[in-house]
């Protein structure tokens, strides 16, 4: 029997050898890392479904991100749980409010690094829905000023990019509307332009404290059996102004994020969620896989799909391994 003249196990024979070849690398500069908020001071509570999670007031926060920062991890995601929440979510958008303290003392404290905050009004609205309600639904056009209104208050506040995550049709030109009229048109808006009604947001609407009382997001976020919708979604942003655009879930729209990188030539982010995410480590807890090579697989398949940005609960461990360490070190 005569052998093929190419043979592919030849590269494959040792790490060395792989690691020459490999098509895809994982980088700490890909990353970016989520964090929960709350008023207060000392408050780090665990959240149940996303083990390593926590809501942190902003002075436990600065303590938190000495290493991703001394990791190189070049950005995090901001999401706020108010003091109190109202039909309107002003909290939103108050000066004062949660999110805007916090963007203003990471940026004292870490002034190189790239705070994102995401711009929806669930967190903050007492019905948990993202935007103002009307005859009993989301009213489209009247959430567009406030949705700005928050946009504006997180750049003025210090927040280096702005992430509306609403689904309203509309939003990204209103926003940057406000952004510009304000003076603040070197702020990019990353959007998250095609995010799918999913369950797998689970796990974050407990740590957001944000689960709709009444129906659901499908009137408003996208079908999860639609592809060619996507592309739609995502255009219009791109239209209206959007400088980074976003795939949320990630790993379930594998192919979305392949063909909204084969269509447009914006920086794109995927969203590796929290059910994505809380998924690998019940498994892992439970015996049944390998935890740390799930995590690297997965996220390496993001990346290998076209993402160049992953927003992820496990950057900080998967920066980590790649830095040749444990994932999750034991507490001294």
């Amino acid at each position: 029997m005569r052998f093929p003249d190419y043979r592919p196990r030849r590269l494959r024979r040792t790490e060395a050898l792989r690691s020459m070849v490999r098509e895809v690398q994982l980088h700490p500069s890909d990353f970016i890392l989520p964090f929960f908020v709350r008023h207060g001071t000392g408050v780090k509570i665990p959240i149940n479904s996303m083990p390593g999670n926590f809501q942190l007031s902003p002075d436990v926060l600065l303590r938190e991100l000495e290493e991703p920062v001394a990791r190189g991890i070049p950005a995090i995601l901001l999401f706020g749980i108010p003091a109190k929440k109202d039909p309107v979510g002003s909290e939103g958008y108050a000066k004062d409010g949660i999110v805007q303290q916090a963007v203003a003392k990471v940026k004292k404290a870490y002034k190189d690094l790239v705070v994102i905050t995401d711009v929806c009004l669930c967190e903050y609205t007492d019905h948990g829905h993202c935007g103002v309600i009307k005859a009993g639904d989301v009213d489209n056009d009247s959430t567009l000023e406030l949705l700005a209104k928050m946009a504006l208050s997180h750049a003025r506040a210090g927040a280096d990019i702005v992430a509306p995550s609403d689904m309203m049709d509309g939003r990204v030109a209103a926003i940057r509307e406000a952004l510009d009229e304000a003076g603040l048109d070197h702020i990019p808006i990353m959007s998250y332009a095609a995010k799918y009604a999913s369950a797998f947001y689970g796990p974050f609407r407990e740590a957001a404290e944000s689960p709709p009382k009444f129906g659901d997001r499908r009137s408003y976020q996208m079908d999860p059996a639609n592809s060619d919708e996507a592309l739609r979604e995502v255009g219009m942003d791109v239209d209206e102004g959007a400088d980074f655009i976003m795939v949320k879930p990630a790993l379930p729209y594998l192919d979305i994020i392949w063909r909204v990188r084969n269509t447009f030539d914006l920086p794109l982010a995927a969203y590796n969620v929290s059910g994505e995410f809380a998924m690998i480590k019940a498994a892992a807890q439970a015996g049944w896989i390998d935890g740390d090579r799930c995590m690297m697989e997965a996220l390496t398949s993001i990346k290998r799909a076209g993402a160049d940005l992953i927003i992820s609960y496990h950057a900080l461990e998967a920066v980590r391994i790649l830095q040749g360490e444990q994932a999750s070190p034991r507490k001294k």
